[in-house]
């Protein structure tokens, strides 16, 4: 006969002792348990014992977790929280160097458990933490030199310590002085300092400016990018990682006068280059936090742009005028005439000859043609840096127009403002970066001015691809469709350089654009005719049902969620899946992301589905309705959705991606009776019915199906026929 579900077996270790094989009734108290097991051992004061897990992790046993305790496992019978935090807390205060170290060590090892650092917090840790980092440090400044890797490891130990508190959320950030930011920058800025502690400092810095405005000020005023730069010319990765970490935290958080301040400073240090040599194109494998920071970097560097893009050109404004006037002298090969030269009627009439060969809109008054917003003064910007560093090519396009036929030109001023529009909306500009996405573009780390030259590759697409559709102003609008999606399937490949951009965008020529949209459209074939649209009809319900129960399966298997923290670097993660028999959701925490499924009992906390009252996503979920950049992310919103459950309690979700949400979503609508109308259904509904309709209308007359496969044929006597390529 099975045990009872709430028994589990354990082995529980003593220092000194054999372990003690017990069974352990989840319904009783834990402190009734402990008291159970230190009366074997004849341990009196069992108030101040706990259990924790014999593993690496070390943590502690509580009411919260219990359920988490698995047959098999082994327990340690271990000092309690309270009392070993008390205990830590005046070890790390003793005169004697070596005890410090090991208390700091120990420290280190034990915050990373939340009733531990609760504890610990209790006693004002974090106070004692920082007041040794400001002051109580320098005590051992003059033993750096004849014992520097004891330093070093009491340092680490000290900041490890304090980014681990700091790490469960507990204390706020606002509260940290001025000495300690001062302390912790100038271990940043020290030419030689011991990784670890760089490695910490840097960790404190981008958490300090991501948490709080007041202490990026700060932190602003103690550190700059030059002091940055050469924490990047090193061969540790993890360092470079966090140094770029800390350079987007002081971007993203910079108000927005000192954006393109700090944009000229990193294009002055020469930051864009130091990353492509020490970064992108170094030996080692750029890893999946390294990607996101790059993606990050890349995403703030673009919206810089954003400004230009949302500012409408004012007609009035000479300065403006000037720009366009620019474009007409580079063109044409003329010089601004004299107010004196000539009639106001004569050269009213050539400025407006002019400006309908340069494929204005607006032929007298151009400057109109840019009030549009997006993408406002940036196409401007974009059209002049095209005359100026392409000249023979913009002079090319231009002339090369300007002598066709009306009807068949490519009007370049048109062109370009359509383009940086489209370029905008590819790229994302103005849309804070993703938490979860890795998708950085090498080739944007070449070139100091790589929005501007990726506008003159795709500007000389577009009229390449114009001639080979042979267009009319007609066909403006399919022209740019071919060409956004000649740009989109290059940059999927994410090409290594603007060059390499640039070949890929030969290759997909308007020939090989038809090419491919045959073959896709050829596996996407659309019936249309009544018989087979009533015969789509009569299929949809058994296709819908077999969508319901993957759906419901993926749910059964589980999902591990991502809790969103500032500190990207150590998630914390949590998982959830379905009964077997659909009627409960089992969920609960976890230390690392897990490989394969978690089993239900090693999730402590359920939620019977017959208590789910609804399903909300997007801006509804109570955790995007706080504030702060993060939460405002439209991709987190989208990946946002929330259970509730008895009056105001809620469940809340952040996918860790579109599949995952769709199959989520889809899941808890379809056990609460409600329709699935995620877009991977729509996808997956139209797939399995392709498929079911081309399987019933294939044309199996007068063939016999066999009902067994066709027998293996026997090997050959000898494997002469092959051909070694070798």
């Amino acid at each position: 006969m099975p045990p009872p579900a709430d028994i589990v077996k354990v082995a529980i270790e003593w220092p000194g002792a054999f372990p003690k094989l017990m069974e352990i009734d989840q319904k009783k108290p834990l402190s009734a348990i402990i008291k159970e097991v230190c009366d074997g051992w004849n341990l009196p004061n069992p108030e101040t014992y706990s259990l924790q897990n014999a593993d690496s992790t070390n943590f502690y046993i509580t009411e919260k977790n219990r359920n988490n305790i698995k047959n098999g496992s082994i327990l340690r019978l271990t000092t309690s929280a309270a009392q070993m935090a008390q205990q830590l807390h005046e070890r790390i205060q003793s005169s004697s160097m070596d005890m410090k170290l090991d208390a700091l060590k120990d420290l280190a090892n034990s915050s990373r458990d939340i009733t531990f650092a609760q504890e610990f917090i209790n006693l004002d840790g974090i106070s004692l933490l920082t007041q040794m980092v400001e002051s109580g440090t320098e005590r051992y400044q003059k033993l750096q030199k004849i014992m520097k890797p004891c330093f070093g490891d009491l340092l680490s130990f000290t900041l490890t310590a304090f980014v681990e508190l700091m790490d469960h959320g507990i204390v706020s950030w606002d509260t940290f002085s001025v000495a300690f930011i001062k302390k912790i920058a100038s271990y940043v800025c020290k030419s030689a300092m011991d990784t670890a502690v760089l490695q910490r400092s840097l960790a404190i810095l981008e958490s300090m400016v991501l948490n709080s405005q007041d202490l990026y000020q700060k932190v602003a005023q103690e550190i700059t990018i030059g002091q940055l730069i050469p924490h990047l010319q090193g061969t540790d990765q993890d360092i470079q990682t966090y140094t770029i970490a800390v350079i987007n935290a002081l971007f993203l958080k910079a108000p927005e006068e000192k954006r393109q301040e700090m944009a000229h400073i990193l294009a002055q240090k020469q930051l864009r280059s130091i990353i492509l040599s020490n970064v992108i194109r170094s030996n080692k494998p750029i890893n999946d936090e390294m990607a996101h920071q790059l993606y990050v970097l890349q995403v703030l560097t673009f919206n810089l742009l954003e400004d230009r893009m949302m500012t409408k050109m004012d007609p009035q404004d000479q300065a403006q005028r000037d720009i366009i006037f620019e474009l007409r002298r580079i063109a044409f090969d003329v010089e601004c005439e004299s107010n004196n030269s000539g009639s106001i009627e004569k050269r009213k009439s050539m400025y407006t000859r002019d400006y309908k060969k340069l494929g204005f809109i607006n032929h007298v008054n151009p400057a109109v043609d840019f009030t549009q917003i997006p993408p406002g003064m940036l196409a401007l910007d974009n059209m002049l840096y095209f005359a100026r560093h392409h000249q023979d090519a913009y002079i090319r396009i231009v002339l090369e127009n300007s002598s066709r036929e009306d009807k068949h030109e490519c009007p370049f001023g048109r062109s370009s403002i359509e383009l940086t529009k489209m370029l905008c909306e590819i790229l994302k500009v103005g849309e804070l970066p993703s938490e979860n996405c890795h998708d950085f573009h090498p080739m944007f780390f070449t070139h100091d001015r790589s929005f501007e030259e990726f506008f003159c590759n795709c500007i000389q697409l577009l009229n390449k691809t114009w001639k080979e559709m042979r267009a009319t102003s007609e066909d403006f609008n399919k022209v740019m469709q071919v060409v956004k999606e000649q740009i989109t399937r290059a940059l999927t490949i994410k090409p290594n350089s603007l060059d390499q951009f640039k070949s890929r965008l030969q290759n997909l020529s308007y020939t090989e654009i038809l090419k491919l949209r045959q073959s896709e459209r050829m596996n996407q074939e659309d019936f249309q005719s009544r018989p087979i649209l009533e015969l789509r009809e009569k299929i949809q319900p058994e296709i819908m049902e077999l969508i319901k129960q993957q759906r419901l399966n993926r749910l059964c298997e589980g999902t591990c969620f991502r809790k969103i923290s500032s500190r990207r670097r150590q998630d914390k993660f949590w998982y959830c899946r379905l009964s077997p028999n659909h009627k409960v959701l089992h969920y609960g925490d976890l230390e690392e992301s897990p490989q394969g499924e978690v089993p239900h009992d090693s999730l402590q906390d359920k939620l019977p589905v017959a208590d789910i009252k609804a399903v909300v996503t997007g801006k509804d979920c109570p955790h995007m309705k706080e504030k702060g950049a993060l939460k405002q992310n439209k991709e987190v919103l989208e990946l946002a959705f929330s259970v509730l459950y008895e009056s105001d309690e809620y469940l809340n979700f952040i996918a860790p991606d579109k599949h995952e949400y769709c199959v989520w979503t889809d899941g808890l609508n379809a056990l609460l009776g409600k329709e699935m109308t995620s877009e991977f259904t729509r996808s997956d509904m139209d797939t399995l019915l392709n498929m079911e309709m081309k399987l019933r209308l294939l044309d199996l007359e007068n063939i016999q199906i066999p009902e067994v496969p066709p027998p293996i044929p026997k090997e050959p006597s000898n494997y002469d026929f092959v051909y070694d390529c070798n």
